[in-house]
């Protein structure tokens, strides 16, 4: 059988175990889940149980097709667990919960200056710190339990090996926890006792540990499969890219969100207003970073409609300037305070209209983050965007940069596997695709209609 690497993907919306062969990355077998939410109880929170079932189903039928020498683990952002050792003490929060607002404005003047974090004041939980803020002060006899915070690909690693560790990519994913540019504890962190709760740092390809005996029995995996410490998605679809490619170059990871990583950017000139933020990379680096709910808007925009634009469709679209306005997702990107709204009444667009609107919506927005994050050079795209050609080409037309779409259905998978062996273990990669094609049809007039509309 070939050796093998499992990578446990968990996104905001799917969750995802693939197999990995450790030789040539190809995908050996793969299986999804959506990820719920569930309502009931102190707060809304992730299922975790129903996620852990499905996991150990999946680890129990892929452990007969490949020797499984290594489990990473990937997960969505702005998700953390507090344990006792034995298990959680309390559910682990919806980030999308209003919750934590109510404490915003006594949390706010104890988070530290945006310089001090790079990391942005967001709504509900997005950021951990205003989490944590809200469990300690709305539950403290829970919290007081806990004696680890573990953040969520970290938690996954703790079930299946028994080991507790932390890494930078999560701890810096607009926590208000972590200085980016000290690679220090915010003070925030030290002052409320939170930075002696993390466990050690160590490299998201570091083995945590192996895998757990009962669970080695329990689904047939070799007894010394490793687990190693695991890595935030985006910065997953982001690793492959910065250990084969030289700065500037940008990296827009997508799903529910689109998030921008411009390697080689600017720091100095992010605004924490629209949704700007220091990322913090696999080796501990600051990244100039941006982001919004590209996945969440294009489904709202076009009703989840699959339908291919025609090319008289996109013409209407342009020639009559049908614009989507930002932003459908509030409190959220560049355009978080603005109401998003049509130009034309909805009811009167064809899917295929609304599907080329909301591609074209995506590309302006995208072009939106670029510049706030001093972008340069190619842009590569990864995940369920990258299928979309029309936003491609778009989104060259704008940028008037090459934009290179990756062929893998999403890039975590392929960063999430090379954890397996680490940056010494990468190699060459596949080559890059063709860079898309920009539109046939001028889009100034559209571009700047667009963006007179804002103002």
């Amino acid at each position: 059988m070939p050796q093998a690497t499992v990578v446990l993907d968990i996104g905001k919306t799917n969750a995802k175990l693939a197999l990995v062969d450790a030789g040539t990355r190809a995908i050996l077998a793969i299986r999804t889940t959506n990820n719920a939410v569930l309502t009931e109880g102190l707060f809304p929170h992730y299922d975790v149980a129903r996620l852990w079932k499905w996991i150990l189903e999946g680890l129990k039928e892929f452990a007969p097709q490949a020797e499984i020498t290594c489990i990473a683990t990937t997960t969505h952002g702005a998700a953390v667990a507090l344990i006792d050792g034995h298990d959680l003490v309390m559910p682990i929060l919806d980030y999308e919960y209003k919750g934590p607002d109510s404490v915003a404005e006594a949390y706010r003047p104890q988070r530290g200056a945006f310089w001090e974090t790079l990391s942005p004041d967001l709504p509900a939980g997005l950021n951990i710190g205003r989490q944590l803020y809200w469990q300690q002060e709305t539950y403290p006899s829970a919290f007081s339990r806990a004696t680890t915070i573990l953040f969520y690909p970290q938690y996954w690693v703790w079930r299946l090996s028994g080991a507790t560790v932390s890494e930078p990519t999560m701890i810096g994913c607009h926590t208000d926890l972590w200085n980016p540019e000290a690679g220090t504890f915010s003070r925030l962190a030290d002052d409320r006792g939170w930075s002696e709760m993390v466990p050690p740092r160590v490299h998201p390809w570091d083995t945590a540990g192996t895998i757990r005996p009962e669970l080695a029995e329990k689904t047939g995996l070799p007894a010394d499969c490793r687990v190693v410490a695991g890595i935030h998605d985006s910065n997953a679809s982001l690793l492959p890219h910065i250990l084969r490619r030289r700065p500037p170059f940008s990296v827009i990871s997508t799903g529910t969100w689109m998030i921008f990583f411009a390697v080689g950017g600017s720091i100095a000139d992010l605004d924490p207003a629209r949704d700007c933020l220091a990322n913090v990379d696999a080796f501990g680096r600051a990244v100039p970073s941006a982001r919004f709910m590209a996945g969440r808007e294009f489904a709202l925009l076009t009703e989840d409609s699959k339908v291919e634009p025609s090319e008289a469709e996109l013409a209407r679209v342009l020639d009559e300037k049908i614009m989507a306005l930002p932003s459908f997702a509030p409190g959220t990107g560049p355009y978080a305070f603005q109401e998003g709204h049509w130009s034309h009444d909805p009811a009167t667009l064809t899917p295929g209209e609304k599907v080329a609107a909301a591609s074209l919506y995506c590309a302006l927005v995208a072009d939106t983050c670029l510049q706030l994050t001093g972008a340069a050079g190619p842009i590569i795209v990864e995940g369920p965007i990258s299928r979309n050609a029309l936003f491609l080409s778009a989104l060259t037309s704008v940028v008037g940069r090459p934009v290179i779409a990756r062929a893998d259905a999403t890039g975590t998978t392929e960063g999430a596997a090379l954890l397996a062996t680490g940056p010494e273990g990468a190699g060459p990669g596949q080559p890059d695709p063709e860079p898309a094609k920009p539109l046939t049809r001028d889009v100034a007039a559209y571009v700047a209609a667009w963006r007179d509309a804002l103002e």
